[in-house]
């Protein structure tokens, strides 16, 4: 992908009118890495993935740009 866009989590957040503090709250992770992720400078790994798909409730797969 040109754009390096990977993932969704700030759509979903947005959908499920949550905030960047929050899911830092329930994932265990500093305001400035999910700010990270949510902005697409650093993608999170795969444990950590399944623990955001987790707090917002959605398949994880729903925060996965597809590359088809």
């Amino acid at each position: 992908m040109k754009d390096n866009k990977y993932n969704r989590i700030k759509v979903v957040l947005a959908e499920k009118n949550r905030t960047g503090i929050w899911l830092g709250e329930q994932i265990g992770k500093s305001n400035t890495t999910v700010s990270k992720y949510i902005n697409q400078r650093v993608q999170p790994d795969l444990i950590t993935l399944y623990a955001i798909a987790d707090a917002l409730d959605v398949d994880v797969r729903e925060l996965i740009i597809s590359n088809k």
